[in-house]
């Protein structure tokens, strides 16, 4: 079974982020890699990014300086173990 990696750009977006990670985590497909980029949230976006770290081992949070959503999507691609090919997800 290939690993899909589901790479997850993150900026204060606190009110949405456990129902998105909650529905990822859920699927009935388990061999995920899910990298969550905390684009220099202002809220407790990252807080619940290292949370749901410690919960699923799949997860990896990468925390970096605002840039924007490409820059996020790129920081993401650079630790895809898929090699962001055609089973990476942005």
């Amino acid at each position: 079974m290939q690993i899909i990696s589901v790479i997850v750009p993150v900026y204060n977006v606190e009110k949405y982020l456990r129902q998105c990670l909650d529905s990822i985590i859920n699927q009935t497909y388990r061999n995920l890699e899910i990298i969550l980029v905390d684009d220099g949230s202002t809220d407790s976006s990252g807080i619940i990014c290292d949370e749901y770290a410690q919960i699923d081992a799949r997860i990896k949070v990468i925390h970096k300086e605002n840039g924007g959503l490409s820059s996020a999507r790129n920081a993401g691609l650079d630790v895809c173990t898929s090699g962001g090919g055609l089973h990476c997800i942005c």
